[in-house]
């Protein structure tokens, strides 16, 4: 049995900074100036090719022999019994369905998508506030595009401006801040969601003391917490989990410790590759021959195990964890962010007192909850590509590029 490392060739080291000379008293600063550029110019002709090694790199994470060979290995390493590994996010579930990974697998070990689309995991209750404010209260929504055409109680916010609603779509929060700027006469509302990656770029706006007439309605959820629900489940049974690598790039390693070490579930962060994800599903099966279970970094390339320090500091100097809603799921406890008490002034919801006190998550034969839950596949739901498609989604789950259930339609696999 050969042992199990990443090649050389995939084997990419951080991009150095430019290095920079304290400033001398005694120099002339024009003096200074060129000194720092001379650096700076023999710093690039040395990285010139950094960017072409990169796409070297990710090519190589693409390699037939090399996926092959783990393949092999995969196959060597699977038990007897059935084996149940679980990923917990959007990205993941799409290499593994557009590159057919689960075709490579053996029969026994099944991988299965869990709550990790940020867009399909929000409560109904929260895009209700959102078309509450715009229809009622003459509040513009700005937002991602992803979530326009995502289903509240009744409407979507598509279908809210269809009604008369401003509901705007914009590509970052920076640009939520500029359009208040230029209208500042008219309330604009920022609808915030996404997990532990994006969470970051709110706290930034909202430390930064934004227009007094933009505000943010906050859904952003934590993922730990939700892996953690997984294991409450009683006929999952999960056996091991790919951990996400963009929130890892955030958060490290250490909050994942816990499923080890609670559950003796073995947890390996992955990238987005087909071979990131075929390396996690083979680490893990090596834990379970070895009957070990431990957190491992497969994505090295990208996440340290402390994570990145200054954006954990943005968002504990900006939100406090709180108990939040998972769309089919119910209450999960600390798995939502809120904007501390001396930001109530930037708080949507403390802002204009909106309260829904009845939301209706699932449309009625949808399983989309049970989805989200790995407890099924899509075509298990009896609306899947019938009632709901891309065209006509009925379930969270269809709409958005990270659902389970749009990328299992557009790829068409049924494994």
């Amino acid at each position: 049995m050969w042992q199990l490392r990443l090649p050389r060739r995939l084997q990419v080291p951080r991009r150095p900074t430019i290095p920079r000379a304290r400033a001398n008293p005694q120099m002339p600063k024009m003096q200074q100036h060129r000194n720092h550029h001379s650096r700076k110019r023999m710093h690039d002709q040395e990285h010139q090719n950094d960017d072409l090694t990169m796409e070297k790199t990710t090519t190589g994470f693409r390699d037939p022999a090399l996926t092959k060979r783990v393949t092999q290995q995969i196959n060597e390493l699977a038990p007897s019994h059935p084996v149940k590994i679980c990923h917990v996010c959007g990205t993941h579930e799409w290499t593994i369905s557009h590159f057919g990974l689960r075709s490579l697998l053996p029969e026994n070990v099944d991988v299965i998508a869990g709550p990790g689309c940020p867009v399909c995991i929000i409560p109904a209750a929260e895009i209700d506030e959102a078309i509450k404010l715009a229809l009622e209260k003459n509040v513009t929504i700005i937002t991602f595009g992803d979530l326009i055409r995502v289903p509240g109680s009744e409407l979507s916010l598509q279908d809210a401006r269809a009604r008369g609603g401003d509901i705007r779509v914009v590509y970052s929060i920076t640009d939520a801040v500029k359009i208040a700027e230029k209208e500042p006469n008219h309330e604009f509302a920022f609808l915030a969601v996404g997990f532990e990656t994006t969470a970051p770029s709110t706290a930034v706006e909202v430390l930064k003391k934004p227009p007094h007439n933009l505000s943010f309605l906050v859904s952003h959820r934590l993922i730990p917490p939700a892996m953690e629900l997984l294991m409450t489940v009683d006929d999952l049974h999960i056996d091991g989990f790919i951990a996400p690598g963009h929130v890892s790039t955030i958060i490290g390693l250490k909050p994942y410790e816990p499923f080890p070490r609670v559950y003796h579930v073995p947890t390996v962060v992955a990238g987005f590759e087909p071979l990131d994800v075929l390396f996690a599903i083979s680490m893990i099966l090596q834990q379970i021959r070895n009957n070990e279970a431990k957190v491992e970094n497969e994505y090295t390339r990208v996440v340290a195990y402390d994570g990145n320090k200054k954006a954990q500091q943005l968002l504990s100097q900006a939100f406090d964890v709180a108990e939040g809603g998972w769309r089919g799921l119910g209450k999960v406890k600390a798995s939502a962010l809120a904007l501390k008490p001396e930001y109530k002034d930037y708080d949507t919801r403390s802002k204009y007192n909106i309260k829904i006190t009845q939301a209706r998550d699932i449309y009625p034969g949808c399983r989309c909850h049970h989805v989200m839950l790995g407890q099924i596949k899509p075509p298990q739901c009896p609306l899947y590509m019938k009632q709901c498609t891309p065209q006509t989604p009925k379930g969270a789950c269809m709409v958005s590029m990270e659902g389970t259930c749009r990328i299992w339609a557009k790829h068409k696999r049924m494994d």
